[in-house]
């Protein structure tokens, strides 16, 4: 049993990062390794260079998701935490499946067409290839489960396929080499939307920072944002259908029942009738009392260069470990001399 998964590394984190993929990563780091699973999660680095980036602020990026993964509970010691760069075998492998992967197969992502546009001939190459490196992110590490969301469905199908394909076209019937890895749907990520626009999702390019409550904010910075974010003038209704037409509302009781573990009715019942002068600063205690630890812990870390270099080299062997029978076998099956 064994999970593999990656996240870009962005700076600004704030809320809607955190209640994402953050913490689905912890709830799976928690439960896989009780099982006696393993958790393989990654900086995916290699993939951030595929669209025109900064090279400073990508490995400044890098440095700060780490802190801020392991300030969120993601435990070095649990699973294993590292960079795509410092595991060469993902981007040898990528090498070694563009020969199994197919053009068709690629033309018909989602995300591509997307991406790319109306101007598809000056997008990047590793754009276009950015599924096959995916497909060799979980097939090194011999990936029994991946989690995705509706967004990434698509890329887990093309690794299994090109899998399959790998292991019809140059290992025996008996012993294929790669194993096909089982999507696992995580519970649904709250959708955050900005404080300013109920109706827009929370986002570090909004030019106000009053839109979002960035994992770096302290208790007052975290208070007086809840306190001036957009609402109206009605009160909290008693049911959720109350909240319909009213996305500022809807996303302030959200924000609590993702933070609370408590369910919208639940949350409801006890604010319903009432206005938002009772009910922010009742979120706003909730945000302060849930984040600060995480906000303490990491402020210190992202200032500690040499801390988080020392959790990714550590990771980055482990990986390395786990990595070179497949890379090998790999090699191996397609007659390469080494």
């Amino acid at each position: 049993m064994r999970i593999v998964s990656g996240i870009q590394p962005t700076g600004n984190l704030h809320l809607g990062n955190y209640l994402g993929a953050i913490r689905n990563w912890v709830a799976m780091q928690d439960e896989w390794t009780a099982k006696g699973g393993e958790c393989f999660y990654f900086l995916a680095d290699l993939h951030a260079i595929s669209m025109p980036h900064d090279p400073k602020a990508l490995g400044e990026n890098t440095r700060e998701m780490t802190a801020a993964l392991v300030a969120c509970g993601v435990d070095p010691d649990k699973s294993t935490l590292f960079n795509q760069t410092q595991v060469p075998a993902h981007a040898e492998l990528q090498w070694l499946l563009n020969g199994t992967a197919r053009v068709g197969w690629l033309n018909r992502m989602t995300q591509w067409k997307d991406k790319a546009g109306k101007n598809r001939d000056g997008q990047s190459v590793a754009l276009f290839t950015y599924p096959v490196l995916q497909a060799a992110d979980v097939l090194i590490y011999q990936a029994t489960h991946v989690p995705v969301g509706e967004d990434q469905k698509q890329h887990l199908e093309l690794a299994r396929d090109i899998a399959q394909k790998f292991n019809n076209d140059f290992c025996a019937e008996d012993k294929p080499l790669f194993v096909l890895p089982e999507p696992i749907i995580p519970p649904a990520a709250a959708r955050i939307m900005s404080l300013r626009d109920g109706s827009s999702k929370m986002s570090k390019s909004d030019p106000s920072d009053m839109s979002r409550i960035n994992l770096t904010d302290d208790a007052d910075a975290i208070m007086s944002k809840i306190k001036k974010a957009k609402s109206d003038a009605d009160a909290l209704p008693s049911e959720a259908e109350g909240l319909e037409g009213r996305p500022e509302a809807r996303n302030l009781v959200g924000i609590y029942s993702a933070m609370s573990g408590q369910s919208v009715a639940q949350i409801l019942a006890d604010f319903g009738g009432k206005g938002f002068g009772a009910f922010k600063p009742a979120l706003g205690e909730l945000l302060v009392e849930k984040l600060s630890p995480i906000n303490e812990r990491f402020n210190t870390l992202r200032q500690d260069r040499e801390a988080l270099n020392a959790i990714l080299r550590k990771g980055a062997e482990k990986a390395r470990a786990a990595s070179a029978p497949t890379l090998a076998a790999t090699y191996d099956a397609l007659g390469l001399v080494r």
